[in-house]
């Protein structure tokens, strides 16, 4: 507890019942998301709904800041997919439009199955304003 408090962060909430999708809606458009089996997913379905600013990185994600920090269980994927939602650090929510080879380490969060308009609903630039809510 002390460590918290020295910080200045409180420790992560869960939600009280198990969230299995969220919607992300940007540029028009609305993807759903299947939440990953991990900690880092909950607690941030526990923050929802949420509006975000990303920034662009690589020309393959974007990435923002979450309002606190999560539970992190990192591992190197491999390969990133397109549509792959995760937590770089442990407050980067990154979200991927392209499949790529990456030895970095993330934490899963989720992943858009039908990703056919992400990269154009993304754009080239910063993004304002995704929301991201609980897919009821």
């Amino acid at each position: 507890m002390f460590a918290f408090a020295a910080c200045g962060k409180e420790p992560p909430s869960t939600p009280s019942t198990k969230v299995d999708s969220i919607v992300l809606s940007v540029g028009g458009f609305n993807f759903t998301a299947q939440l990953a089996d991990t900690r880092a997913a909950q607690e941030l379905a526990a923050l929802l709904p949420l509006t975000m600013n990303l920034r662009e990185l690589n020309g393959n994600e974007k990435y923002g800041d979450l309002p606190r920090a999560l539970t992190t269980d990192s591992r190197r994927p491999g390969t990133i997919h397109a549509g792959d939602i995760m937590l770089y650090g442990d407050d980067c929510l990154v979200i991927f439009y392209e499949t790529f080879q990456s030895s970095y380490r993330y934490t899963p969060i989720g992943h858009i199955s039908d990703h056919t308009h992400l990269k154009e609903a993304l754009g080239t630039g910063s993004v304002e304003g995704l929301e991201i809510k609980i897919n009821n």
